[in-house]
């Protein structure tokens, strides 16, 4: 090869990199459809998460926080930015990886091992909590009695308050969800669907939960999936990306692909989505659920049980249908005027549906 030669397009209509102009363009951005090369792409995708770190305040020096870590690619590519940020732009953060397992064989227990590969790739410390332990039931089990109609309801309660139990075993000051934008815009559609006016007007907030026991943040708010896909495809990133066996027919899924419909016609229909969430204002005639703490655990709850507490009660009643939709069961004695919840309680030595865990 001649001099100078390798600067040239190797084949006819081949583009340079819109940014630096030197390199080939390796691929289009999905977010904003421009042409660029990997070594671009690696540094505005990182300095986009940044950004908006900084603009919204995200964390402090010397917090402890919780990477949600599920071995897939949201939550892998979210543990190896956040470390590489934290690095280069001295956070001061500690950092730890925790992750919940459902019991779902064939698909939980194979990516926990990739999340254990990435403790030692990444070498942040580990916590697993387990369904098992904290409801004596595993999502195997659950699926056995109730079926494949509803059991992701199951999953998505018990999950996030075990993601607070195990943050407060950890003693974490925040956790950091792989939520993305595609993520945020289908909950935006699924909300409006529901008529949840409750978390319609909390479910595009880049931190939730700071009235409860630990906060969470979601630092890919505004990054799309297909960005997070290709960022780990190019960095060769270990990451576990079999869909769970138990959602094919999730209400979720449906919202999934209509948002995906309107990326292929217009990408910017993904953030335009988001931003209408952010602007929609709750009417002041509309009567919100007041917070307060579950009678049987002591989770934070607007109920006299929390649904945890609810759906964990059905099952070990052998009446699994108990709490789904919008029947409370022993919620719909709730007294008014519950006690406002004490956000620093501790949730870490008591068990969901039990008094003397």
């Amino acid at each position: 090869m001649e001099k100078g030669e390798e600067e040239k397009p190797t084949k006819a209509g081949s583009r340079l990199c819109c940014i630096c102009n030197q390199r080939r363009a390796a691929l289009k951005r999905p977010k904003t459809l421009q042409q660029i090369c990997r070594e671009c792409f690696y540094e505005v995708f990182e300095e986009e998460i940044h950004q908006v770190i900084v603009e919204n305040q995200l964390f402090k020096p010397g917090e402890r926080l919780a990477i949600g870590a599920s071995g897939g690619k949201d939550s892998t590519v979210l543990a190896y930015v956040l470390s590489e940020l934290n690095r280069r732009h001295n956070y001061g953060l500690d950092l730890f990886l925790l992750s919940v397992d459902e019991g779902i064989t064939g698909y939980r227990d194979d990516s926990l091992e990739t999340v254990k590969r990435n403790e030692i790739q990444y070498g942040l410390p580990l916590k697993i909590v387990s369904y098992k332990d904290l409801y004596g039931w595993t999502m195997d089990e659950i699926v056995k009695m109730i079926g494949l109609k509803n059991n992701c309801t199951f999953c998505g309660v018990f999950r996030r308050q075990a993601l607070d139990r195990g943050a407060a075993l950890l003693k974490v000051d925040k956790v950091a969800t792989g939520h993305n934008a595609d993520d945020i815009a289908e909950t935006v559609l699924l909300n409006i669907l529901r008529g949840d006016i409750a978390r319609l007007s909390r479910c595009t907030s880049i931190v939730t939960g700071e009235d409860g026991p630990i906060p969470r943040c979601k630092p890919f708010k505004y990054t799309y999936e297909k960005e997070i896909v290709m960022y780990a495809y190019f960095k060769r990133l270990d990451y576990f990306s079999t869909e769970c066996i138990y959602s094919p027919n999730a209400y979720r899924g449906f919202a999934r692909e209509f948002i995906k419909d309107l990326e292929r016609i217009r990408p910017q229909a993904i953030l335009d989505i988001i931003q209408s969430g952010e602007d929609f204002r709750i009417s002041t005639f509309t009567k919100m659920p007041e917070q307060g703490t579950c009678e049987r655990c002591g989770y934070i709850s607007s109920q006299k049980w929390c649904k945890a507490c609810v759906l964990l009660e059905g099952l070990n009643r052998g009446l699994p249908k108990l709490g789904i939709g919008r029947s409370r069961g022993p919620n719909n004695d709730r007294k008014n005027g519950t006690k406002e919840t004490n956000g620093a309680k501790s949730i870490e030595s008591k068990q969901c549906g039990t008094l003397d865990f």
